[in-house]
């Protein structure tokens, strides 16, 4: 084992400074690099109260002789480098050796550590950078560590940590990008007891990936492999049609470390470009192998950020082996049919229950409990197409309805003729009335929102391409997008209801978000309740949802929930923009979508909404809704005028 060495301060002063301690999930970070540097195939994390009271790292690697372990803990004491031109090839995870000196000086720690070549191992205990033990004791090969107290002597630090469950959430996330990072080492996480995450440590990617992130994101995956101008990348990557609308199923790994580049990012989204639905972002698994003098991971105190000597060949070589992936690996998506789910009520009813429990037959009319979301998706958001109704220009005859149709003469008065025993339709009463008095077409918007000055004659001309409605308007001709334009419509329903409509779910649906959604889905309870949201912790990563908005009837649940957690990373700002954020999400999931059909009845209602409501100009992300063309413009293509 490499002797550690206090760096020389004009070697430290070539490092750049910077916080290592920030939170828990540093802490662990950092002391779980130094496991894998020891060389270590089994590493077991526990805490307790995310972190904050309590932290152990168990690890079987080469362990630390007795004269070394005080050294350890002084700033910029590192096995790692020893010279300045180290600092050009560095290819291990921590090199700054300032990571236990910084974790000492603000917990408490508890050190056990053995080396295979010594039969007893060492015991060193230091509280806020002071020595308080140093004695020799029996432990098995490798090092213990136990962090207590974190900030116990920094209470102003100690104000900034956020609740056990944001970092207990933070430690999880960082325990899955070291496990990802390193698939042959066996990863072990207990959090308050009970053990949330194992991986096997076999070295195959796959089954780690299925350990951390779980069998539909494991199953969704490709083999990526390649090699250009002497970067090599492996991993896996998502199926086109698996792609999330987030960018948060994305890991990348530089020489077997964690980090964030903007380039890699770019290069698969520009792979997946005519591939991925647009809005939708690919999922990885990244592991790039730079040569070490070709990249500068000492920019940032973390480590987590890296500077590329040349991010074109970066990007080239992620970019040709993703698109190689989806042209050689994927496949064809096959058609499956999920099997009814039977209604609940009934299930487990035995013949004659059902008989029991069955209404009447003269019964004329059963209102249902649940009606799941219909084909006419305009009627089943709520728009309002009775007021769109052709108005009568035929005078109708009562007479002519209800006279019967003899085969031959009678003497028989028709007004004593029973109407019920004639094979001609019969006229509802509601019908009657309308006979019996004049017909009142009723105001498509409501006065309050178009007064009669603002409702002139709206011509409806028809659709096309099943996305943009035509209608003529004062001489000029309009394009409308209907899917904006519903969209508009509900985000504006949706913020005027003081109490959403909901619907409660038959099945609750189980929902595994990434450690960062599930954190804010959990925390925003209170925030989705008020848009008709009904989500219970699950546990784990996982949400219950039992009730959805009305107007959600019939889409992916899993999908609008990690839509809504994006909408709730709103950072600074307060609880009325979050909320406008998933009023967005959820119109824009709601709204009939292009290339849906729509009746000329439900798009004339639609046309007329929004050609006499000058309210209704941009969708709620800011695009138009209605283009105008003029009659002049019109007539200049056809050389009419000049």
């Amino acid at each position: 084992m490499a002797k550690i060495n206090l760096l020389p301060k004009s070697v430290a002063e070539l490092i750049a400074a910077g916080e290592v301690v920030e939170r828990p999930s540093s802490v662990i970070k950092e002391l779980c690099e130094n496991s894998i540097d020891a060389g270590a195939d089994k590493i077991t994390v526990e805490i307790k109260n995310g972190g904050v009271t309590f932290m152990r790292i168990t690890d079987n690697g080469c362990g630390m002789f007795p004269e070394d372990v005080p050294t350890a803990f002084l700033r910029h004491a590192t096995s790692k480098i020893s010279t300045s031109t180290d600092l050009d090839s560095i290819a291990t995870l921590g090199f700054r050796g300032e990571a236990l000196a910084a974790v000492s000086s603000v917990a408490r720690i508890e050190l056990l550590t053995k080396p295979r070549e010594l039969d007893m191992g060492t015991r060193y205990v230091i509280e806020g950078g002071e020595e308080l033990f140093y004695e020799e004791a029996g432990c098995a090969d490798g090092t213990v560590i136990t962090v207590c107290d974190l900030f116990f002597n920094t209470p102003a630090r100690m104000k900034f940590l956020k609740k056990d469950v944001t970092e207990g959430n933070s430690v999880a996330a960082v325990m899955d990008r070291i496990a990802l990072s390193h698939p042959e080492v066996a990863v072990k996480f207990i959090r308050d007891g009970k053990t949330v995450m194992t991986t096997p440590g076999n070295g195959n990617l796959k089954d780690t990936v299925y350990a951390v992130c779980g069998r539909e994101f494991a199953n969704d995956m490709m083999d990526l492999s390649g090699e250009l101008n002497g970067i090599r990348v492996s991993g896996m990557v998502c199926k086109p049609v698996a792609c999330k609308p987030t960018r948060n199923g994305q890991y990348t790994f530089l020489n077997g470390r964690f980090v964030r580049s903007g380039t890699v990012a770019a290069a698969l989204e520009q792979a997946y470009k005519g591939s991925a639905m647009v809005g939708k972002y690919p999922s990885a698994v990244i592991f790039l192998e730079v040569p070490f003098g070709a990249v500068d991971v000492n920019v940032h105190p973390a480590k987590t950020e890296v500077r590329f000597s040349d991010e074109k060949r970066i990007f080239e070589a992620v970019y040709h082996s993703a698109v190689n992936a989806i042209s050689h690996r994927d496949e064809r998506p096959s058609m499956s049919f999920a099997p009814k789910k039977p209604n609940n009520a009934f299930v487990n009813m035995t013949a004659e229950q059902y008989k029991q429990t069955a209404l009447p037959t003269e019964t004329k009319s059963v209102k249902p409990t649940y009606q799941p979301k219909p084909d006419n998706l305009l009627v089943a958001s709520g728009v309002n197409f009775k007021a769109a109704e052709p108005k009568r220009t035929v005078p109708v005859d009562e007479e002519s309805l209800i006279k019967p149709v003899a085969q031959k003469p009678t003497p028989q008065p028709v007004q004593n003729s029973k109407p019920e025993a004639v094979s001609t339709p019969k006229v509802s009463q509601t019908v009657k009335q309308e006979i019996k008095t004049p017909i009142q077409e009723k105001p498509l918007v409501s006065q309050e929102v178009a007064p009669a000055e603002l409702t002139p004659e709206i011509k409806f001309i028809g659709e096309v391409f099943k996305t943009y409605i035509l209608a003529e308007l004062d001489g000029d001709l309009y394009f409308i997008d209907k899917h904006a334009a519903h969209e508009r419509i509900l985000y504006e329903e949706l913020k005027k209801k003081a109490k959403p409509e909901t619907q409660v779910l038959l099945v609750p649906e189980n929902v595994v978000l990434s450690k960062e959604d599930y954190d804010i889905v959990v925390s925003s309870e209170k925030e989705l309740s008020e848009v008709g949201f009904e989500i219970e912790d699950f546990g784990n990563g996982t949400v219950l949802v039992r009730a959805i908005p009305s107007v959600l009837v019939g889409e992916n649940i899993s999908s609008v929930i990690s839509e809504v957690a994006q909408s709730l990373h709103t950072k600074g700002k307060p609880d009325a923009y979050k909320l406008d954020d998933v009023y967005h999400r959820i119109a824009c999931r709601a709204a009939v979508k292009a290339g849906n059909s729509t009746t000329s009845l439900e798009a004339k209602a639609l046309a007329e909404r929004v050609l006499s409501n000058k309210d209704i100009m941009y969708c709620p992300h800011g695009r138009p809704v209605a283009v105008k063309m003029s009659k002049r413009e019109i007539e200049k293509q056809f050389g009419r005028i000049q």
